[in-house]
């Protein structure tokens, strides 16, 4: 193999796989632990639902979940010249400024104002930020108007969602407390009362953590070369009575992969509160997490390499098995529960 053969190598293309537009979830169900659950924790698939979750659970198991909230981050401005922008917020900062997205953000220099639909100044363009040529162009902004989020602000939706979300509510966890989110952390969002209740009754502890869930989670991958990704960084929180619980467990089931990357960091670091950029992949060694319940992710994302590091091959099966069988992909579509293989 040449030099230039190497280079071209695509170390992405055994996690890409063909996913039909009609399989991605457009609106979430009705009833929120409906959803199916393709359960993994064996060596043959079955296929159940959410609601079959305290049935798969021992007394003293921990179940840990995120309960960030999404805030209202997606804010339609204008340009003086009355030209549309639309600015996403993706977090705060302790100088009061935020970082944001704009589309299109062409034009949009230090010192630019945009304006809600009063014409009343709403946002200042502080400066552009220097990313990596794969990211799209953040900016650094200041908020005029301190009242913007609540007043224009609309809780943003992945781009692969396109139908209109008719109760926000919807993209919440029953349990969403902290609002630093810009994306919902999905798996939690088929928990409702009636499998919480039954989990407590079966003596599995649920403990809470925060993780500030970014839109870079749902992006795939442009590098060729895994290692050539710059993995995005997120806050994360959790409380010192919490660790203790998750790490004197016998069993941890964790909700999400915000929260696989969370535990993961305070184990790796030590630290329970800080920024994760953690990104796993390969032969990654868990420390932590023994079951994840997740969604169906994106081709080739973060969060599928994530998978496969969990349960090896075997996650090209369990996505084929979804697909087949009519399962719902993405946020809001149905979930999986797996097992770590030996060895991970």
């Amino acid at each position: 193999m040449s030099n230039n053969d190497f280079n071209d190598q695509d170390e992405l293309a055994p996690y890409d796989y063909e996913l039909p537009e009609d399989a991605i979830a457009q609106v979430p169900l009705d009833v929120r632990s409906n959803a199916r659950l393709l359960d993994a924790t064996g060596s043959k698939i079955v296929d159940r639902h959410v609601f079959d979750l305290p049935d798969m659970c021992e007394p003293h198991d921990v179940l840990v979940v995120n309960d960030t909230k999404v805030f209202p981050a997606r804010i339609m401005l204008f340009k003086a010249t009355g030209g549309k922008v639309e600015i996403l917020l993706i977090e705060s900062l302790e100088s009061g400024s935020w970082v944001a997205l704009a589309n299109p953000s062409k034009g949009l220099s230090s010192g630019t104002v945009l304006f809600d639909s009063t014409q009343a100044p709403a946002v200042e363009i502080i400066e552009r930020l220097r990313v990596d040529k794969d990211s799209p162009v953040k900016l650094l902004v200041r908020l005029v108007s301190l009242n913007l989020v609540q007043s224009n602000g609309v809780v943003p939706l992945p781009p692969y969602i396109k139908t209109p979300l008719a109760n926000p509510d919807r993209y919440q966890t029953v349990f969403a407390n902290q609002s630093s989110s810009v994306a919902a952390p999905t798996a939690g969002l088929h928990l409702d009362e009636r499998v919480l209740d039954a989990l407590r009754a079966k003596d599995v502890k649920i403990v809470k953590i925060e993780l500030a869930v970014g839109l870079d989670t749902f992006l795939p991958i442009k590098s060729k070369l895994i290692t050539g990704h710059k993995i995005h960084t997120e806050r994360y929180h959790v409380e010192p009575d919490a660790w203790e619980i998750i790490a004197n467990a016998k069993r941890v089931t964790a909700v999400g992969t915000t929260v696989v990357r969370t535990l993961e960091t305070v184990a790796l670091t030590g630290t329970l509160s800080g920024r994760s950029s953690l990104f796993i992949h390969g032969d990654y060694k868990y420390k932590v997490i023994d079951r994840l319940m997740t969604n169906f992710h994106i081709p080739r994302s973060s969060l599928l390499l994530l998978v496969e590091a969990f349960v090896g091959s075997r996650w090209k099966e369990i996505y084929a098995h979804g697909l087949s069988n009519g399962y719902r992909f993405l946020s809001f579509g149905d979930a999986m529960l797996l097992e770590r293989r030996s060895g991970s």
